[in-house]
């Protein structure tokens, strides 16, 4: 029978000390809160759904984090439909922002770059026409693949443009919030 002998003051030294302690996390930042509750439209486009509700799902994340707790979500088949839903949405005054989120591809009769301006200008239009802030989540890649990598790669990228855009909401709504009590109280 072979055995090691050890130093018994080594062993009894090694047993006897604590487990190190993993650092804290850094506190979560604490964000401002609204005057008023705030209820938010996401419109998200269903094509390549798996890529674009990444993008939600850190959107309500960081919105709930930002007292952004009112959202409503909608589905649409493709990005070309997100305008049109936003613009009844943004009519019905029930909203005080709109967001959009999609992936448009290379594909089909229309070339991606022509749908994603379509829809981006769109977008701008139905914001300065109703006053209601809407922002943009939908990406044009350009090169998709359909391989695993590349659907990877954008699950990732589409979940920090949720992060993105749910602090241009909730700062641009803040901002809104400043403006338009600054108009009412005839400072600006």
């Amino acid at each position: 029978m072979n055995q090691m002998l050890q130093d018994p003051d080594v062993q009894t030294s090694q047993q006897t000390q604590p487990p190190p302690v993993p650092p804290e996390p850094p506190p979560m930042p604490e964000h401002p809160h609204f005057a008023k509750p705030q209820r938010v439209a996401f419109v998200e486009a269903c094509w390549h759904h798996d890529v674009v509700q990444e993008a939600r799902f850190a959107f309500l994340k960081e919105a709930e984090a930002r007292h952004l707790t009112h959202v409503d979500v909608f589905q649409v088949p493709g990005s070309f439909e997100i305008p049109l839903h936003a613009q009844i949405l943004a009519k019905t005054r029930r909203y005080t922002a709109i967001v959009a989120a999609g992936l448009v591809v290379d594909g089909g009769i229309y070339r991606h770059e022509f749908v994603a301006d379509t829809v981006i200008k769109a977008l701008m239009d139905v914001q300065l026409r109703t006053e209601v802030p809407i922002f943009s989540a939908v990406l044009t890649p350009q090169q998709f693949h359909e391989t695993e990598v590349h659907y990877d790669f954008f699950r990732r990228h589409f979940a920090i443009k949720g992060v993105e855009v749910a602090e241009a909401c909730a700062n641009t709504l803040l901002g809104l919030e400043r403006l338009r009590g600054q108009v009412a109280a005839g400072i600006v």
